[in-house]
């Protein structure tokens, strides 16, 4: 597979997005979730992404990080390449999803984040979503201070504006190295984050690329351009869908989710598709 940049950690271009192992009403069983994890190592993901929210309510917290935390520990080859992006500021209440951007919170949920990965830090920790309820420039002073303490190696925000990316920036420093937002054929609100990312040599990693998981199945249909190209190359939607995201720039890494093996085959399959200037053109007008 290609290799793109994460800070200073070079991955395969298409990640793997492991959030419906845990929050989907019909999620796969433990074994079967663990054994997506494995083929997607297997076709050459290096590119976990993963958060302590995922889980389908208040009482299974930090569900996700467990599943991938066995699935790295019970993998047969060698993982010492394979860099877990993880995400705290989400809280449950139930199964509702609420916020928390407070230092005091940030600290405690990284340090459980870490419990639960394992290892000595972790490789990449990143703000899930702003919290109204906190300065912008608080969480980020939290996130510059996990990084200094070496409970992370590498920081990253999510869903965040040009204006945030900045600030972030110019307080976390170095050690900030991704933007995790939407962006999708139909969801593009993201370009100028993304273009924003590219001039800086920060990692975006779109997250929802094929829309979301009640959108990803109708993706032929509401994108039928990206289906018209599929039909050319005679490959899949999902694999023309995350090579146009390839495309976008050198510095983007897509994270597309799968609770089925053949998923995560298909769209590392993606990662061979290089689409011509002409179907580009059209999958962007």
């Amino acid at each position: 597979m290609q290799q793109r940049r994460i800070g200073t950690v070079t991955v395969g271009a298409i990640g793997l997005g492991a959030m419906p192992l845990s929050t989907k009403g019909e999620r796969p069983s433990g074994e079967d979730a663990v054994a997506v994890v494995h083929a997607a190592l297997d076709a050459g993901v290096t590119l976990i992404d993963t958060a302590d929210a995922y889980a389908r309510d208040e009482a299974e917290f930090g569900h996700n990080e467990e599943l991938v935390a066995r699935a790295l520990a019970g993998y047969g080859g060698d993982t010492s390449s394979v860099l877990v992006a993880t995400k705290g500021g989400h809280t449950r209440r139930g199964t509702d999803w609420e916020l928390d951007g407070s230092p005091a919170y940030l600290r405690r949920a990284c340090e459980d984040s870490l419990r639960r990965l394992g290892g000595d830090a972790i490789g990449l920790y990143q703000f899930h979503r702003p919290d109204p309820a906190t300065p912008w420039e608080e969480s980020m002073g939290a996130l510059r201070q996990l990084a200094d303490d070496g409970l992370v190696r590498m920081v990253g925000i999510s869903n965040a504006d040009i204006a945030q990316i900045d600030v972030a920036r110019s307080i976390v420093g170095e050690a900030l190295v991704s933007v995790q937002n939407q962006f999708s054929p139909g969801w593009r609100h993201s370009a100028d984050e993304l273009a924003h990312c590219a001039g800086h040599g920060l990692a975006f990693l779109p997250w929802s690329p094929f829309g979301g998981v009640t959108s990803a199945g109708s993706l032929g249909s509401t994108a039928p351009a990206f289906a018209e190209v599929a039909e050319e190359r005679g490959v899949s939607v999902y694999q023309v869908t995350l090579a146009w995201h390839l495309a976008q720039s050198d510095t983007v890494v897509p994270i597309p989710g799968a609770s089925r093996i053949a998923s995560i085959q298909d769209s590392v399959a993606a990662a061979d598709v290089e689409l011509s200037a002409d179907q580009l053109a059209r999958l962007t007008g």
